[in-house]
């Protein structure tokens, strides 16, 4: 069952019983109980949810805790196909995307998110190394909200990524 059509059930339940436990709601949807916590939990994080995706497992390690440590829900991809799901599944504030990747670059990414309804409004913020003028002008011409390039200054990102859901909330 897809999330989109799972957590309005959950919710509609909540609201009918407000003590339901996630035993009698897995039971109710006939659903596994563990499915059930994850969107439970999902549904009350109230932090501002971050997707990374970038296949350089080190620099994506640093990062997350990095911004997990400024009170971020930090959730990672490594590759394309995997940041295009989670995209959808997770429904991130902001996208910090790597261009070089396996299977699917970063621009293909990008394009396909924002050519896609569920995803057209995410901002996104290329991080990458590929820093040539050009490939600025592809990543924001794609859609992307913001371009920084490796290596980048710590500080710096956490700025444009606050500037960038300012004016996403609006």
């Amino acid at each position: 069952m897809d999330t989109e059509k799972i957590d309005p059930k959950i919710l509609a339940l909540m609201e009918n019983n407000p003590d339901i436990t996630t035993a009698e709601i897995a039971t109710s949807l006939s659903l596994d109980e563990n499915l059930v916590q994850q969107r439970l939990d999902f549904l009350s994080d109230t932090r501002e949810k971050l997707l990374i995706v970038d296949e350089e497992i080190d620099a994506l390690t640093a990062l997350k805790v990095a911004l997990e440590a400024e009170g971020y829900n930090v959730i990672v991809a490594l590759d394309g196909f995997e940041g295009i799901e989670k995209a959808k599944t997770e429904n991130p504030d902001v996208i910090l995307l790597d261009i070089m990747m396996p299977g699917m670059d970063g621009f293909e990414v990008c394009r396909r998110l924002k050519s896609d309804p569920s995803s057209e409004n995410i901002p996104v913020i290329m991080l990458t190394a590929k820093g040539e003028t050009d490939d600025k002008v592809e990543g924001l011409e794609l859609g992307a909200d913001d371009y920084v390039t490796k290596p980048f200054n710590l500080k710096e990102l956490k700025a444009r990524i606050r500037t960038v859901l300012r004016r996403s909330s609006f």
